[in-house]
């Protein structure tokens, strides 16, 4: 029997190995972000400007100004400046020579998360209104591996997600804009914030929700189906810019945050994900800095819009903090990287960008 027993104690052994070395990752954006605030907080030369301030240069002020940049950028995103910076990696300070930029030729949305989600900036795809995506994302191929199967899902702000994500043909389950979540079963939680949703202000009517609702659809269904792979897009820090009002800019920027903050420590205290699970943190596109007028827009008229920056938390990623050497990185480098963390090497029909290499922990 002892040779039995001892069989049957190393197979336990094995499959406990196997689910403890099993890789989980979360990928979130928040649309059109600046690297000038996540890398130099509050720009003066904005919130002193009447035509941004929406008349109310004391409140930014008073919560988001200090003497110094490394003052002042924790001020918009604290949890970014201090548990991802102590613990993670920062790539984009272009004080420090640390470059991000998109490879696609137009800087702005839809071309931007095809370059994030395909590792190939397509000249094709050229317009927020194009069609259902032609290429597999990274998604759609690691909804194909077989332990990854029905484990993918998208949560993004955006109706044009569905597109973008091409959810038709890749079956991932994507909830964007004023979709129901929660599917054909959903808990009490889910119908609430579906009828929410439904019943809350729309300030821009049905083409795309408030971050809060596609948050709280999102952690739903992070905390009950238990994702391998979960993507969320936040747009209000997008929205707001084009609406010129800075001070609802900031603040939807620290609102991501505290929500990134919110889902560490859910994944910190979740067995299935903690030292498991890593979080992945970009943006789509930049915004125009030289002629401070151009904060609000992008575009490939608009200089300084092709800059970004990319962060990332988690068991295969170094404590490197900010990074202050010279380099150049580009989005399109972002849909490898998340096959590897996951253990796959990303292919599909299209070219597509090698991972961020020294991202990872040797």
């Amino acid at each position: 029997m002892k040779p039995i027993i001892s069989l049957f104690a190393l197979l336990l052994s094995l499959n406990a190995f196997s689910q403890s070395s099993q890789q989980n990752i979360i990928i979130i954006t928040t649309d059109g972000l600046r690297w000038q605030e996540v890398f130099k907080g509050m720009d003066t030369g904005i919130a002193n400007n009447k035509k941004f301030n929406q008349g109310d240069s004391a409140y930014i002020y008073k919560n988001y100004w200090a003497i110094s940049e490394e003052e002042r950028r924790k001020k918009i995103l604290p949890f970014f400046w201090s548990t991802i910076q102590q613990q993670g990696i920062i790539y984009g300070n272009r004080n420090a020579n640390n470059k991000v930029d998109v490879a696609n030729r137009y800087w702005f949305s839809y071309p931007g998360y095809n370059e994030i989600m395909t590792g190939y900036p397509d000249t094709l795809v050229n317009s927020n209104g194009y069609k259902p995506n032609p290429h597999i994302t990274v998604l759609e191929f690691l909804n194909s591996q077989p332990s990854l199967k029905g484990k993918v899902a998208a949560f993004g702000a955006w109706n044009a997600f569905d597109r973008i994500l091409n959810e038709a043909r890749s079956g991932i389950p994507v909830v964007n804009g004023f979709d129901d979540c929660g599917g054909s079963n959903p808990t009490e939680k889910e119908k609430l914030i579906n009828a929410m949703r439904s019943n809350g202000h729309k300030p821009w009517h049905d083409e795309e929700c408030l971050d809060v609702f596609t948050h709280y659809a999102a952690i739903e269904h992070l905390k009950i189906r238990k994702p391998r792979v979960l993507y969320i897009s936040y747009g209000e820090t997008d929205e707001w810019a084009h609406g010129a009002q800075y001070r609802n800019y900031l603040d939807a920027a620290r609102q991501v945050d505290e929500w990134l903050k919110e889902i560490w420590t859910f994944l910190q205290n979740d067995p299935q994900y903690k030292n498991k699970t890593t979080l992945l943190f970009t943006v789509d596109h930049g915004r125009g800095d030289i002629n401070k007028e151009q904060w609000t827009d992008h575009g490939s008229d608009v200089p300084g819009a092709s800059q970004i920056f990319l962060a990332g938390i988690g068991p295969a990623i170094k404590k490197e903090g900010e990074v202050k050497r010279a380099q150049q990185l580009f989005q399109m480098q972002v849909a490898q990287t998340i096959a590897k963390i996951m253990g796959y090497t990303y292919k599909a029909s299209h070219t597509i960008a090698p991972a961020v290499d020294d991202m990872f922990r040797k």
